[in-house]
C-alpha cells in the first residue's frame, strides 16, 4: 500500500484550525480538516497521531483517512477538504422539437383500449414514431411536468 505523507505549512494549519473551531461548514469538510491536522508531519505539528488513534477518536474508517491523505497529496488542500468535482458530462437527448412532438402526442386521443395516455405508453409511442432513439418513462414525466401537461393532473370526477 502506498503511504501518503501530509505536510502542512503554518498558514494551512492555521486555516484548518480556524475552520474546525468556528463558523458553519459541512460536517465532512470539518472531518477532513481534523484528519489533516492529526496526520500532519510538518514542523508545526506538536504531536502526530497514528491512523488507528484517529479512526477511534473521530469514529471513522481507516480507508477514509487514507483517501483524505491521498487527495491532499495529489490535489492539494482544497481537493482534500471538499472532494473532487464530478467529471461526467451528460448530453441532453430531448430537444425542443421532441418536446413539441411529445406535447402534441399527449394531447391526442389515447390508443384504443386505454382511457388516457400513461407515461410508458407515451415513451413507447415516441420511440415507435421515431421521434427519439430511446427514452424512459421518467424522462417523459419530467418533460411533461415542465410543460404542466402531466397525464394524471386532471382526473375525472
Amino acid at each position: 500500500m502506498k503511504i501518503y505523507t501530509v505536510t502542512l505549512t503554518e498558514d494551512e494549519r492555521n486555516g484548518l484550525v480556524t475552520l474546525t473551531s468556528k463558523g458553519k461548514h459541512r460536517s465532512q469538510k470539518i472531518l477532513n480538516a481534523l484528519i489533516l491536522l492529526a496526520c500532519d508531519e510538518g514542523e508545526y505539528q506538536k504531536s502526530r497521531s497514528i491512523n488507528e488513534e484517529i479512526s477511534k477518536v473521530l469514529n471513522i474508517s481507516m480507508k477514509k483517512i487514507d483517501r483524505v491523505k491521498k487527495r491532499f497529496v495529489e490535489g492539494g488542500i482544497d481537493v482534500a477538504l471538499n472532494g473532487r468535482k464530478g467529471s461526467r458530462i451528460y448530453g441532453k437527448k430531448p430537444d425542443g422539437e421532441f418536446e413539441a412532438h411529445l406535447v402534441a402526442l399527449s394531447c391526442s386521443e389515447p390508443p384504443e383500449g386505454f382511457a388516457r395516455w400513461s407515461l410508458r405508453l407515451l415513451a413507447d409511442k415516441a420511440i415507435e414514431l421515431e421521434y427519439i432513439d430511446s427514452i424512459s418513462h421518467e424522462a417523459i414525466r419530467r418533460i411533461l411536468k415542465k410543460t404542466k401537461l402531466s397525464p394524471g393532473k386532471e382526473r375525472d370526477g
